[in-house]
This record gives C-alpha cells, sequence and structure tokens, in this order.
C-alpha cells in the first residue's frame, strides 16, 4: 500500500514512544494540530481571549469549512460544540417526538444514547424499539423497513451508531439512509467512532442528522465536537436550550433563532481546541480519507488474523464490514491483566465493557472485551509488539 508511513509517525511525536493502539478513545494528535493550539494560548496570554478570537476569526470560520468538506455538506449546516455527545443530544433532544412515536434503533447502540431514548419515552411516552441484527451482527435492513410498514404508531426518529464502541463493526448507513429518506422519518447518525477513519459523506449516507467528535481518529483535541443538520430539516428544530449566541432577543418576550445550524451552538467555546479541530480535519483531508480508509482496515485485518492464529484468543469483532477497532479476549486471563500487561510493554488499549453496550454485549455473553484500535500512522512491528505481548491463556477450572 502506498501510505508514507515514515512522514506520519514523523508528524506524530508520541508514535516514538510507545504503540499506540488506542485511537478508538483519543489518538494521538499531529504536531500541526498541538502548535495551533499552543499558538492560540499564546496569543490569548499576550493580548487577551476576546482580541485573540478576533484575531482568529478567519481560522475559526476555517474549521466549519474544513468539516463541510469532511462531510460533503454545507457549512451553515455544521454546528462546532463540546464533544460527540453535546452534538448528539442537542439533535436528539430537538426532535418533537409526541407519546406513542416510536425511536427506531440498534442493538449496538451506544448506552449513553439508549439513556437518552429512555429519557424522552418517559417523558414524551415515546417507545423505543430495537432493530434486530442481520446474520452478519449489523442493524437488520430488512426488519427496519418491516417495523416501518407494520409497526404500531408512527416512526418518529432513526438513531444508529455507525461504528459501536465495543468492536469493529460497521454499520449499514447508506441502506439505511435509503430506507429512511423513502419513508420520510428523520435519520441521526452516531459517527463518533467513524469520521477520520472511514469516509462519511452525508448526501451519500442520507443522514439528517449526524455528530462526531475530534479526539479520535480525526487526531484533533479534546474537548471538540461537531453536530450535522440537513437544512430541510433545520427549520423543523429547536436546540433543548438556547442563549444569545444561538437566538436573538428581539423584544421583551419575543426571541429569533439562528438561521443556521449554530442554533446549537452556545456563546462560550474554548478557540483555541476549535482551531486545532480545523487543522486536525484539514490535516486528514490532505492525507485523503480512502487512503486513510484503505490503511486502517488492512492494518485491523491483520491484527485480526494474527490474534485468531493464536491459542486462547477470542476475536470478537461482528460485520460484514469492518473497521479499525480491533476487540478480542484471552481465555482465563482478565481484561484488565491483559491490559496491564500491554501496557507495561509500551502497547495502549483500552477495555470495553458490557456498560456501554447494554443492548449488544451481555446478550453475547461478553462483559468485556480488550479494545485495540489502529491507525494510519501504527506499523505492523506494533501488531506484532501486542500480539508477542499478551499473557498466555490460563487453563479455566472446572
Amino acid at each position: 500500500m502506498d501510505f508514507d508511513v515514515e512522514r506520519a509517525r514523523n508528524d506524530t511525536p508520541g508514535a516514538h514512544d510507545v504503540a499506540h493502539l488506542d485511537n478508538a478513545g483519543a489518538a494521538l494528535p499531529p504536531r500541526q494540530v498541538t502548535d495551533a493550539v499552543i499558538g492560540h494560548l499564546r496569543t490569548e496570554a499576550e493580548v487577551g481571549g476576546y482580541e485573540a478570537a478576533a484575531m482568529a476569526a478567519d481560522r475559526l470560520d476555517g474549521t466549519y469549512q474544513a468539516v463541510a468538506r469532511l462531510l460533503g455538506c454545507e457549512q451553515d449546516e455544521i454546528a462546532l460544540v463540546e464533544n460527540a455527545t453535546r452534538a448528539w443530544d442537542m439533535a436528539f433532544y430537538a426532535m418533537p417526538l409526541k407519546p406513542g412515536d416510536r425511536i427506531l434503533t440498534a442493538h449496538a447502540e451506544y448506552a449513553s444514547n439508549v439513556i437518552a431514548f429512555l429519557q424522552v419515552a418517559a417523558r414524551a411516552g415515546a417507545v423505543v424499539e430495537v432493530v434486530d441484527d442481520d446474520e452478519h451482527g449489523r442493524l437488520s435492513v430488512t426488519d427496519l423497513c418491516r417495523r416501518l410498514q407494520d409497526g404500531a404508531g408512527r416512526v418518529g426518529l432513526i438513531a444508529m451508531t455507525h461504528v459501536p464502541t465495543h468492536g469493529g463493526l460497521v454499520n449499514p448507513a447508506e441502506e439505511v439512509g435509503a430506507v429512511a429518506r423513502e419513508a420520510g422519518v428523520p435519520f441521526l447518525l452516531d459517527a463518533c467512532q467513524s469520521v477520520g477513519q472511514l469516509q462519511v459523506d452525508v448526501e451519500r449516507i442520507g443522514c439528517d442528522m449526524l455528530s462526531a467528535t475530534g479526539r479520535k481518529f480525526l487526531r484533533g483535541p479534546r474537548g471538540t465536537g461537531f453536530l450535522y443538520v440537513r437544512r430541510a430539516l433545520l427549520e423543523r428544530l429547536e436546540p433543548p436550550f438556547l442563549d444569545l449566541h444561538a437566538a436573538t432577543l428581539t423584544a421583551p418576550d419575543r426571541y429569533e433563532m439562528r438561521p443556521d445550524a449554530r442554533r446549537f451552538e452556545n456563546w462560550e467555546s474554548d478557540v483555541a481546541a476549535r482551531i486545532g479541530l480545523g487543522v486536525a480535519v484539514d490535516y486528514a483531508l490532505e492525507w485523503g480519507l480512502a487512503a486513510i480508509e484503505a490503511r486502517v482496515t488492512v492494518l485491523a485485518e491483520t491484527l485480526r488474523e494474527r490474534l485468531r492464529a493464536m491459542s486462547g484468543v477470542r476475536v470478537h469483532d461482528q460485520g460484514l464490514r469492518r473497521c479499525g477497532i480491533v476487540t478480542f479476549t484471552v481465555d482465563g486471563v482478565s481484561c484488565e491483566d491483559v491490559q496491564r500487561t500491554l501496557r507495561a510493554c509500551g502497547v495502549r488499549t483500552t477495555i470495553s465493557r458490557a456498560r456501554s453496550a447494554q443492548l449488544d454485549m451481555p446478550r453475547r455473553g461478553l462483559a468485556e472485551v480488550v479494545r485495540a484500535s489502529v491507525h494510519y500512522y501504527n506499523t505492523e512491528d506494533e501488531l506484532d509488539r501486542l500480539v508477542d505481548a499478551l499473557p498466555p491463556r490460563r487453563s479455566i477450572q472446572m
């Protein structure tokens, strides 16, 4: 594969210290991002926060432009917020759901989103339905269509996580988007784990809303995220809360919301981090998302093959199409012990637990899995380091 890994690693100071295989948690930022953030913080220290923000107005506008290019949408359809959870919440809680309205979701949905479903169901009388999986563990488009046609009550929303936190599965977003458009049902896509490692085009997917973060595969700063809202839906949504940035007080008893997606923002923000996010997105676009996806996919499949070849190691990733997240367990060894052993050898991973995926992991008999998530700056030598460092399986006493 023609990919300049050496250049990517030279741009990534942390890549020389550890085998960082926790990119689904927080990737290592390139120095360009770090320099941009620190540079703005220094300007704030010299001239003050307001003045520094005014001086950086073009760079801040450039972040909106970069995210719009990344997603294939218009700049006025983008809101910059503190994180992916806030982005998702602002969209979901703006949906005008009524008693009896059905929310259709997938087994792989992130637990934070499910909590919001349940809260709104209790408040508004909505109904949460989990669509069946297909034979590959993905959301079943066939069952989705059946529920849209035969279910009792109006479907108010289809909400799906594109890539779950606990595995390499990629849900069929484009197929779901086509079904949602045909049915005239709004489609909210949680793309927290997919943006930055996969090609994500909102027109091709057909989603009406999309939430994502900066700190994962985009390699941006923590405390950054963004929300896409299709212009045609925007006019129907009022955010769950407004301030003097999102709306204007036009009279003592009247206000008007902004006409663009920035109605989902609030006034105060981390300007340095937003600038860094824009640099991170531009950096990803410079590499090309097709090239990034190809390299990440190959590295992840290589790691899965090496893990499957080991006695007592079980790989748990589902899906017809898989991404850069690789999950596994070692027979007789706790995930914490596996993670601890790997960390001692300079290999960074994390653990996904059932509390983050209550609709999926328990029914598959999984309490926890080790999660190794690769990125394009990782190498096959680093994959070898992980495999070689794994603790031996322990016999399970009967």
